[in-house]
């Protein structure tokens, strides 16, 4: 006998639970195993991770360490990342496969846009991220510290490095979500920008968030790329939306009898 409410897909509440740990084994397997790779190549990614800051300080110079174990878990944390971003397609499959059951088998089919979407879009924002924001952040850092001696422990740079690559990569999903929000008719054009001055407020608090200094030049260079996903996101909506099914002649003649 099964325990638990049944979904309109046939599953109860623990057949969920069961399913999503499932998932996130399988992902967390995914990731393992990308990590095992990764970290032979940890360094030489180091090494290209570094260039938002490397490139600013003087030469000669280089980011420090504090503690013995700081660099082994630098390279743990690069190694991470790093598998992240080659196991993504197969992680969005894992979300895909999660949500599955309860769409209408129509809707079932858009299993591959789904995942080739949202691994454009992840990847997209993490190249954004780190060629865009993270060299201006870097310098603008150091440029208002010109007059000190930068003392920059390697620990310090990579956890915001990770927390402005990997938030703006997940910012970049917004098109993809508003895609299979827009077909499975939950969301539309015309709500998307009666809601703009909204959306507005919403992707400038985001901005702050992410990006690691309060200024508001830096700011804009996150926010004004989100506000353009925004509006391609009302694109989307607006083609692949569903339309209303017009009434028939036949169910008008009915009501009025």
């Amino acid at each position: 006998m099964k325990v638990g409410i049944k979904s309109p897909d046939n599953m109860t509440f623990l057949e969920h639970l069961e399913d999503l740990r499932k998932r996130l084994f399988y992902s967390f397997i995914a990731i393992v195993i990308a990590v095992l790779p990764a970290w032979f190549f940890s360094k030489d990614i180091y090494n290209i991770l570094s260039l938002p800051v490397t490139k600013f300080l003087p030469e000669g110079e280089q980011l420090v360490f504090t503690s013995l174990p700081a660099p082994f878990f630098l390279y743990m944390k690069v190694s991470f990342l790093t598998a992240i971003f080659v196991a993504a397609p197969f992680l969005f499959l894992q979300i895909w496969y999660f949500i599955a059951p309860g769409l209408y088998q129509k809707e079932k089919k858009y299993v591959i846009p789904f995942v080739v979407m949202t691994t454009f879009f992840f990847a997209g924002g993490g190249a954004f991220a780190f060629l865009v924001v993270f060299p201006f952040a870097c310098n603008f850092f150091l440029s208002m510290g010109s007059e000190f001696k930068a003392l920059i422990t390697v620990d310090q740079y990579f956890s915001l490095a990770m927390r402005v690559i990997l938030g703006i990569a997940l910012v970049f999903e917004l098109p993809t979500l508003v895609f299979f929000l827009a077909k499975m008719g939950l969301v539309t054009s015309r709500m998307m920008i009666k809601h703009f001055k909204y959306a507005v407020l919403f992707v400038f608090i985001i901005a702050a968030v992410i990006t690691p200094t309060p200024d508001p030049m830096t700011q804009s260079i996150v926010a004004v790329p989100m506000l353009g996903l925004y509006g391609l996101s009302i694109l989307i909506a607006m083609v692949v939306g569903k339309k209303k099914e017009p009434k028939s002649k036949d169910s008008d003649s009915e009501l009025s009898g």
